[in-house]
């Protein structure tokens, strides 16, 4: 079975995302990657040296610039034909590619899979993740979205990939790229960060955030989340929200500050190896999947802590 990799990278470097995808589609046979972008010769040899890749395609091209989804679907579907799955890391990303990809081949998509079971049986969270469901398809071709944090990293170093160039295809001019934002972190990002300090709406306002969460993040090298009630106070920005609308993580460390634990945050981080919940209600849900619980004024608790570290 030929397994098809999309490469997430930026340009020059091949995200974490796409190693947890690269294990995923191996326990499905044989993997071959993709790299798509302008002038990516560097993401391509750094792809081939990815643990366990065998062949790596490579489409260099104007019309993928800046890797538009509706540009990149059909050079996807073409590859098919010699491919039996196409894998993706369930990323903003892979999730605006692999619906087209799933919809020009006319199979039914498998989101967020958390293991491989067989060739064509899966499980992923539903309900929040209060339940796993087990999928078998019987389409031929198979388009799949990989849950990262449920898959060991590969190796990024040790592989023998060969690089083939390959033809793209036509610009399809249904979309044109006008611009982009980029948060510059200083911290680890989210969704790779070893350590995270996430805060909730008790905090109050965004100034009271930065002055709580900020300096305990940075005694701990942590990366910075929040719950969606902080984000959609204006706390916080969009990149910052963990949850089942926002980012999945699985840190070693999560501590939840002020967060209730409503069960849509819960989704995004309760596969955290330790959970530390800092809340003055007893009551609060958070204090149920969490390993160390503080009750008491985050005011008062987490200064004080910053200040012992």
């Amino acid at each position: 079975m030929k397994t098809l990799v999309w490469v997430e990278h930026d340009g020059s470097t091949v995200k974490d995302a796409t190693l947890s995808a690269v294990t995923a589609a191996a326990k499905l046979g044989e993997v071959h990657l993709l790299v798509v972008g302008q002038g990516v010769d560097a993401v391509a040899q750094a792809a081939a040296k990815i643990a366990g890749a065998g062949k790596v395609h490579v489409a260099d091209d104007a019309a993928y610039a800046h890797q538009l989804a509706e540009n990149v679907a059909p050079l996807v579907q073409q590859l098919m034909g010699h491919h039996d799955a196409f894998v993706v890391p369930a990323t903003t990303t892979g999730k605006a590619l692999a619906p087209r990809v799933a919809a020009l081949l006319d199979v039914m998509q498998i989101s967020d899979i958390l293991s491989v079971e067989s060739e064509d049986t899966f499980t992923r969270p539903i309900y929040a993740g209060n339940a796993i469901a087990t999928v078998q398809t019987s389409d031929a071709k198979k388009v799949i979205t990989v849950r990262g944090t449920a898959f060991e990293k590969a190796a990024a170093e040790g592989g023998s990939g060969t690089v083939e160039a390959i033809a793209a295809t036509p610009d399809t001019g249904l979309a044109t790229f006008e611009g982009q934002e980029i948060a510059e972190l200083t911290r680890p990002e989210l969704t790779s960060a070893k350590i995270i300090v996430s805060g909730g709406r008790a905090l109050g306002s965004g100034e009271k955030f930065t002055e709580v969460i900020e300096p305990l993040a940075d005694k701990l090298g942590a990366g910075v989340g929040a719950s969606r009630a902080a984000v959609d106070a204006g706390f916080v920005p969009n990149d910052y929200q963990v949850g089942q609308t926002g980012k999945i993580v699985a840190p070693e460390v999560y501590v939840a500050v002020g967060i209730s634990g409503a069960i849509q945050h819960l989704a995004g981080m309760k596969d955290s190896k330790t959970i530390i919940a800092i809340n003055k209600d007893e009551d609060a849900p958070i204090f149920q999947v969490a390993d160390i619980g503080l009750v008491g004024d985050l005011f008062k608790v987490v200064p004080e802590l910053t200040s012992k570290l």
